[in-house]
């Protein structure tokens, strides 16, 4: 009669037995340290690349629509071989809202291009060079900081 009892929750122990309950998953920790931006180390992933555009009060679309007919170029696509990109996946993080962008208004024309090829191959996450080069709101207003994975995956 002890085990069925013990199923049935009439154990002396009570709650205390439960250790694995919803109580124990409410815990919340800070993270205070990161691997990115690391050059030295087993571990290493350097930050390769900051980027972020000040398009002020342009809609951004628009004014890159309008950079690449002044430039002669169709598409987004046909500026990645006007600009070196690195060769493989790299891995990103958001930049604090007050960092630096790049303002449409002191650049020139092909450094307000190249940054928006760049984002334009990067989610909130990650670069890759063979996606396609994909302009939204969201990803041409983003600033970001590209490390390179090259000691995390060996």
């Amino acid at each position: 009669m002890r085990a069925a009892s013990h199923l049935l929750g009439r154990d002396p122990l009570g709650p205390l037995a439960n250790a694995g309950g919803p109580m124990s998953r409410t815990r919340t920790e800070r993270v205070r340290s990161s691997l990115l931006g690391r050059d030295a180390g087993w571990i290493r992933c350097p930050s390769v690349i900051r980027l972020g555009l000040d398009f002020g009060d342009r809609d951004p679309l628009d004014t890159l629509r309008g950079l690449l007919d002044a430039e002669g170029a169709l598409t987004a696509e046909d500026l990645r071989p006007r600009f070196p990109l690195p060769g493989r996946a790299l891995i990103c993080r958001p930049l604090a809202g007050d960092a630096a962008r790049l303002s449409l208004d002191e650049a020139e024309p092909p450094d307000v291009l190249r940054q928006a090829l760049l984002l334009g191959l990067c989610t909130a996450h990650r670069f890759d060079p063979e996606r396609p080069v994909l302009w939204t709101r969201a990803s041409v207003t983003r600033a970001l900081e590209l490390f390179d994975p090259e000691g995390f995956y060996a």
